[in-house]
């Protein structure tokens, strides 16, 4: 029986890429490169949609996003959720790979709900944000080998970082919880736990040690926009990068089942424009860094 939900169109939530907590493809992002950035979001926003909608069983959810990945590499019938970034791909000669590996973080969604610990998470985060990094640094053709592993930790730490702000949130409307089963036992926490109005000690506990683990993978990620070559997607990624830290500093104190996590506009701005303006200051350096990035990989 139809749900009246069998397109990808029809299941979206109606959330943009306004709606992120952090900057997609931002006016710092060069013109010629923001249309592919917003292709591929809004490609993955569909992708998330069905993931996260209510009115699908797991398994029509699965169908689904294997017809939106049929669509992008032309396995399929065409789908206008895929026909952009199926367009830019084209163009630039990139492969559909990032895009796919976000749809596989997809198909978890639909099928897993508990997370057993760290390992078991970031290989989640492999397939649901590290893609989006390296995405966008094969959009402004950035040295993969110098790049990636640095992108790799933040992305990962962003996608943890909006676990942790949410994590009450997914609990109550999707069962769905991300803070690995073993970090819980841990602190003497259960899931249970995530649905009340303020988190209890055992929680916050939680949500500390993963604040913790969040901040040392952001350190991983630091020197990222000094080995970036493309000038304003440095900036871009300064200005996010600068941000999550202070966002998960912030969890190491605030409850996020009672209170707001995030910056204001104002804070959030100024934040941003000071990350902005240190990665122009070292600009002028970044060889040292470029260099010391390349003799760390020959030695792995």
């Amino acid at each position: 029986m139809s749900t009246g939900l069998d397109t990808a169109t029809a299941a979206r939530s109606g959330k943009g890429h306004k709606d992120e907590n952090f900057p997609v493809a931002s006016h710092l992002i060069h013109p010629k490169n923001r249309p592919a950035i917003l292709a591929f979001y809004y490609y993955v926003r569909a992708g998330d949609d069905i993931a996260d909608h209510k009115g699908l069983s797991p398994e029509r959810k699965v169908a689904m996003l294997d017809g939106l990945a049929d669509a992008l590499t032309g396995a399929g019938p065409s789908d206008p959720e895929a026909a952009p970034l199926k367009a830019e791909l084209a163009a630039r000669g990139l492969p559909p790979l990032h895009a796919l590996e976000l749809l596989d973080a997809f198909r978890m969604d639909a099928r897993k709900n508990r997370y057993a610990d760290w390992d078991d998470l970031i290989h989640y985060c492999r397939y649901s944000a590290m893609p989006v990094g390296r995405y966008v640094l094969d959009v402004h053709g950035e040295d993969p080998a110098r790049v990636y592993a640095a992108s790799d930790a933040i992305c990962a730490a962003l996608q943890v970082l909006n676990h942790l702000q949410d994590c009450g949130k997914d609990f109550r409307n999707l069962d769905r919880v991300y803070i690995p089963q073993d970090t819980l036992a841990k602190h003497g926490a259960d899931v249970a736990m995530l649905g009340a109005d303020r988190a209890s000690p055992q929680l916050l506990a939680v949500i500390r040690d993963l604040a913790a683990r969040t901040l040392a993978l952001l350190e991983e990620g630091r020197a990222l926009p000094d080995l970036i070559d493309d000038t304003r997607l440095s900036l871009e990624i300064a200005a996010i990068h600068r941000l999550a830290v202070l966002l998960t500093r912030g969890l190491l104190t605030r409850d996020p089942l009672s209170e707001k996590v995030h910056h204001g506009k104002a804070a959030f701005a100024l934040n941003a424009f000071a990350a902005v303006a240190g990665a122009l200051a070292r600009r002028p350096f970044r060889g040292r860094t470029v260099r010391a990035a390349g003799q760390e990989h020959a030695r792995s």
